[in-house]
């Protein structure tokens, strides 16, 4: 996000210096700063996709274990714990061994994907990186006909690489 956030600072500085410069070589300019920016875009959706989230429910213990935050006896009773009706069942789980920061932590690599339709607003809140404005957009256009519906509605208040992270937590 910070490179994507640079690139665009990058960009419109470009853009700026190249007009006001009156230089008859403006294209390269430009050129060179939309692939920067293109390029920090690619990387920012490319790192959201290359961060798999594990279900819980059906992710080894060996997978387990290798997650952030995660033991091998941890891994173990997660499988033991199986099934998680929702991610507060696996959350709660989490909390009888670790802090809260520390459950939250795990969260973000391990998860019980969320309904969009049906799950309640306490399963919401668990996806990491959610704000309260976030949870009410989420909550606000359900029915989600599919996931498709998601991308364009949520996209309206936040980037797509932010989308292509939250569904790594959702489903339908």
């Amino acid at each position: 996000m910070r490179r994507f956030v640079f690139a665009t600072a990058l960009v419109g500085a470009s853009l700026t210096l190249a007009a006001c410069s009156g230089a008859a070589d403006d294209t390269a300019a430009t050129v060179e700063a939309d692939s920067v920016a293109k390029a920090a875009a690619d990387d920012a959706t490319a790192t959201a996709a290359a961060t798999p989230v594990l279900d819980a429910n059906t992710a080894t213990a060996e997978q387990l274990a290798a997650a952030r935050g995660m033991t091998r006896e941890l891994a173990a009773a997660i499988v033991a714990g199986r099934p998680y009706a929702n991610v507060t069942a696996l959350n709660a789980k989490l909390l009888e061994t670790m802090t809260a920061d520390d459950a939250a932590s795990v969260l973000g690599g391990v998860f019980v994907p969320v309904d969009l339709n049906t799950a309640s607003e306490d399963d919401i809140k668990l996806i990491p990186g959610m704000t309260p404005k976030m949870v009410d957009e989420f909550l606000e256009y359900r029915p989600y006909a599919d996931l498709g519906v998601f991308d364009r509605e949520i996209g309206k208040y936040v980037d797509a690489a932010e989308v292509a992270r939250f569904r790594n937590y959702v489903t339908l």
